[in-house]
């Protein structure tokens, strides 16, 4: 069993969120178990898979017994805002995602993205009920939906004064806002 630098089992709170502005934002994947506020970096990508694979493990897991299936009345009253001081602790590298099925919990591991092959990478359990991780599925989907809006011809990403599309053969696109 690895050891594990932060073993929050169970997280009291767990979100995720963006900092800065939209092209430039940091995104971060945050627990919290007791006192201890635990931030780490995260790609925006990695927020979007981990909100889909939380999905679909919760989908799975209501198709094999409908009984546990979440309760969506708990989902509108949970502030999933990023908690003040905002310190990261370390870039996440690999996210893993599991389930505790005596207990009926999900697991999250992070592990950090180390530069050196013989440098040894940190590593965090996160535990959590399934209203948390749909909670934490939402919440990531609609962080990564708040960036920069995408090409309709390409699908890239565009800047306010627009981009080069490729699809277009480089001829630059421009966005109006309205």
């Amino acid at each position: 069993m690895p050891e594990f630098r932060y073993d929050f089992d169970p997280v009291d709170r767990i979100t995720t969120g963006a900092i800065g502005q939209p092209g430039k934002r940091t995104f971060y994947l945050q627990a919290r178990s007791g006192q201890q506020l635990l931030s780490l970096v995260v790609e925006k990508e990695q927020v979007r898979a981990l909100a889909e694979a939380l999905e679909q493990l919760l989908e799975n897991l209501s198709e094999r017994n409908p009984l546990l299936s979440t309760s969506e009345d708990l989902l509108g009253f949970a502030n999933m805002a990023l908690e003040e001081p905002v310190e990261e602790a370390f870039r996440i590298g690999q996210l893993g995602l599991g389930y505790d099925d005596t207990r009926d919990l999900l697991v999250i591991i992070a592990q950090e993205l180390t530069s050196d092959e013989e440098e040894e990478a940190q590593v965090v359990r996160l535990t959590l009920s399934r209203e948390q991780a749909r909670a934490l599925a939402r919440e990531g989907a609609e962080a990564v939906d708040k960036g920069r809006k995408r090409c309709p011809q390409c699908g890239e990403p565009m800047d306010p004064a627009g981009h080069f599309c490729l699809k277009k053969n480089g001829i630059p696109t421009v966005t109006y806002e309205a």
